[in-house]
Protein backbone atom coordinates (compact mmCIF):
# COMPACT_ATOMS: atom_id res chain seq x y z
CA UNK A 1 0.00 0.00 0.00
CA UNK A 2 2.99 2.67 0.79
CA UNK A 3 4.63 2.03 -2.62
CA UNK A 4 8.12 4.08 -2.40
CA UNK A 5 8.54 5.01 -5.48
CA UNK A 6 5.23 6.28 -5.81
CA UNK A 7 6.40 8.87 -3.15
CA UNK A 8 9.25 9.56 -5.15
CA UNK A 9 9.24 13.38 -6.78
CA UNK A 10 9.24 13.49 -10.50
CA UNK A 11 11.22 15.20 -12.25
CA UNK A 12 8.72 17.34 -14.25
CA UNK A 13 7.92 20.87 -12.32
CA UNK A 14 6.40 21.18 -9.30
CA UNK A 15 3.09 24.04 -8.86
CA UNK A 16 2.13 25.44 -5.90
CA UNK A 17 -1.67 23.80 -4.94
CA UNK A 18 -4.73 25.75 -6.29
CA UNK A 19 -6.44 27.52 -4.05
CA UNK A 20 -9.00 24.82 -2.14
CA UNK A 21 -12.19 26.69 -1.28
CA UNK A 22 -13.16 24.14 1.63
CA UNK A 23 -9.67 25.62 3.43
CA UNK A 24 -10.33 29.39 3.02
CA UNK A 25 -7.70 30.64 5.95
CA UNK A 26 -4.49 31.12 5.83
CA UNK A 27 -3.79 27.83 8.21
CA UNK A 28 -3.64 25.05 5.63
CA UNK A 29 -2.56 22.48 8.14
CA UNK A 30 -6.39 20.94 7.90
CA UNK A 31 -5.48 21.44 4.14
CA UNK A 32 -2.69 19.13 4.38
CA UNK A 33 -4.35 16.44 6.75
CA UNK A 34 -7.23 16.00 4.40
CA UNK A 35 -5.27 15.99 1.14
CA UNK A 36 -3.24 13.10 3.18
CA UNK A 37 -6.27 10.90 3.52
CA UNK A 38 -7.72 11.72 0.57
CA UNK A 39 -4.57 10.62 -1.01
CA UNK A 40 -4.87 7.28 1.19
CA UNK A 41 -8.24 6.70 0.39
CA UNK A 42 -7.57 7.15 -3.14
CA UNK A 43 -4.86 4.47 -3.67
CA UNK A 44 -7.14 1.72 -1.85
CA UNK A 45 -9.63 2.20 -4.04
CA UNK A 46 -8.40 2.03 -7.06
CA UNK A 47 -6.09 -0.82 -6.28
CA UNK A 48 -8.87 -2.80 -5.27
CA UNK A 49 -10.62 -1.96 -8.27
CA UNK A 50 -7.58 -2.77 -10.22
CA UNK A 51 -7.24 0.35 -12.08
CA UNK A 52 -4.63 2.58 -12.73
CA UNK A 53 -3.52 5.10 -9.55
CA UNK A 54 -2.42 7.95 -11.56
CA UNK A 55 -5.84 10.04 -10.31
CA UNK A 56 -4.60 10.18 -6.87
CA UNK A 57 -1.54 11.84 -7.84
CA UNK A 58 -3.00 15.33 -7.35
CA UNK A 59 -3.25 14.51 -3.71
CA UNK A 60 -0.29 13.55 -3.67
CA UNK A 61 1.22 16.52 -4.78
CA UNK A 62 -0.79 18.44 -2.40
CA UNK A 63 -0.10 16.76 0.45
CA UNK A 64 3.85 16.71 -0.07
CA UNK A 65 3.69 20.42 -0.77
CA UNK A 66 1.65 21.65 2.18
CA UNK A 67 2.83 19.09 5.13
CA UNK A 68 5.84 19.09 6.96
CA UNK A 69 8.03 16.03 6.09
CA UNK A 70 8.08 14.76 9.52
CA UNK A 71 4.69 14.94 9.24
CA UNK A 72 4.56 12.47 6.48
CA UNK A 73 6.69 10.25 7.80
CA UNK A 74 4.77 9.82 11.63
CA UNK A 75 2.13 9.37 9.78
CA UNK A 76 3.52 6.40 7.38
CA UNK A 77 4.88 4.94 10.37
CA UNK A 78 1.12 4.95 12.35
CA UNK A 79 -0.04 3.33 9.09
CA UNK A 80 2.54 0.50 9.08
CA UNK A 81 1.82 0.13 12.56
CA UNK A 82 -1.70 0.08 12.34
CA UNK A 83 -2.52 3.02 14.87
CA UNK A 84 -2.93 6.29 12.74
CA UNK A 85 -5.82 7.54 14.00
CA UNK A 86 -7.35 8.77 10.43
CA UNK A 87 -10.16 6.90 9.14
CA UNK A 88 -8.44 5.48 5.36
Amino acid sequence: MLDVEAQMPQKEKWTTPPFDPRFPNQNQTRNCYQNFLDYHRCLKNMNRRGKNTQPCEYYFRVYRSLCPTSWVQRWNEQIKEGTFPGKI
